[in-house]
């Protein structure tokens, strides 16, 4: 029982999200098998793990609509398109998500700004940090550019 307890531990570190593994060279991939079928949809190589589960999560919900378990639910905009893609579609709704993703993610973890938390100037960098992204919009040049 606890030797169980402790491989499932083990696992959810290796994995934190669904459809996601890591590459040995620590990149994140995802993939998704096409309901009733034996192939599967490639999502992509993503540099962080938050990448590749959104791609994921953006491909299942293509597939299996609002019923599907997703990582993050919340980040999900349902724009009522047909539901009933293309595995081509979906890779590229997909892949379009998790590159977003990846870039704000990229970007957050390059920048040089003191947490908001511990800053008590309110400067716009540090409004930055405070501010949850939005996922679903393409970043603009000034939301990536750095004040010098």
């Amino acid at each position: 029982m606890e030797g169980e307890k402790r491989k499932q531990r083990e696992h959810q570190q290796d994995k934190p999200y669904r459809g996601i593994r890591m590459r040995k060279w620590g990149k994140w991939v995802a993939e998704i098998r096409e309901p009733n079928k034996r192939s599967r949809i490639w999502l992509g190589s993503y540099s962080s793990p938050v990448a590749a589960a959104r791609a994921y999560d953006t491909a299942v919900f293509y597939l299996r609509g609002p019923s599907a378990r997703l990582n993050f639910p919340e980040c999900i905009v349902d724009d009522h398109e047909n539901h009933d893609l293309s595995a081509a579609s979906i890779r590229k709704k997909a892949t379009e998500v998790g590159a977003r993703v990846d870039a704000l993610q990229t970007a957050i973890h390059n920048s040089t700004a003191i947490p908001a938390e511990s800053n008590c100037n309110s400067n716009s960098k540090s409004t930055r940090m405070m501010m949850k992204p939005d996922l679903n919009e393409y970043p603009s040049p000034e939301s990536c550019e750095e004040d010098n």
